[in-house]
């Protein structure tokens, strides 16, 4: 005698196996930073638009994730800023308590001691859910994206740094920050310039490739001048032929 399955049971079926497509989230919040989900294949790859304003990196991740298997986090803010408890942080500072709660200083001069704190609780409930959407499983990679201004080149990143290879030494706003030693090795000899951060830093900044490196996960910054998608997507695909 056949049976027909109840709904409840075709869903959790499906979910756990992970066949039925609409079942998969299509977006992940933390405070004001909500972002679109974006998946090809299997791949264990991991991408990455944290910056709202970096639309050039906002090209180069859209262009890419749609010929390359991998998920795609994508930002949906157009600000390089996030709102959070009514006032504002770096979505890239708030991977950490240190990192996050000196972003809210800064950008919120005038908030007192019980705002900052408030502010904090939202972050720390919810950070480990989106630490463990953007980092890679085991035997992945993330690749972030990112957008820089005259104001920011690899020489502010150097003294943090373990290791550097300066091919471009004319071009010090497009390079590789890397996590791995293994991968340094690999994109050390790419014609690009790359530095390696995996030990822990003096002061915590909150970033999540500095999260990344105290984990242990293989994680890389691909840094380019806004207004540079042509240079950015070379880069990325370099990347992508070359790393395991």
């Amino acid at each position: 005698m056949s049976q027909q399955l109840s709904r409840r049971d075709f869903l959790a079926y499906g979910s756990l196996f992970g066949w039925i497509p609409f079942l998969r989230p299509r977006h992940i919040s933390l405070a004001g930073a909500r972002f679109r989900i974006h998946r090809n294949g299997h791949s264990k790859r991991r991408y990455l638009l944290i910056h709202g304003n970096e639309e050039s990196a906002r090209q180069v991740l859209l262009y890419h994730i749609r010929s390359h298997e991998g998920i795609a986090y994508e930002i949906e803010t157009h600000t390089r800023n996030i709102q959070v408890a009514g006032g504002s942080v770096d979505p890239n500072r708030m991977f950490s308590n240190e990192g996050a709660e000196a972003s809210l200083r800064r950008l919120n001069p005038d908030w007192t001691p019980d705002r900052i704190a408030a502010a904090l609780r939202i972050l720390d409930h919810g950070r480990e859910k989106l630490v463990h959407a953007f980092l890679a499983p085991k035997g992945g990679l993330t690749v972030a994206l990112h957008n820089n201004s005259q104001g920011y080149s690899m020489e502010q990143e150097e003294a943090d740094s373990d290791a550097g290879s300066l091919r471009e030494p004319d071009n010090p706003h497009a390079f590789f920050i890397c996590t791995s030693p293994n991968d340094f090795r690999i994109l050390a000899t790419s014609p690009y310039n790359v530095l390696l951060q995996n030990k822990a830093p003096k002061i915590d900044d909150g970033s999540l490739s500095r999260l990344a490196a105290r984990r242990g996960v293989r994680y890389v910054n691909l840094e380019v001048a806004l207004g540079h998608p042509d240079r950015q997507r070379e880069m990325l695909d370099w990347l992508d032929w070359n790393l395991p």
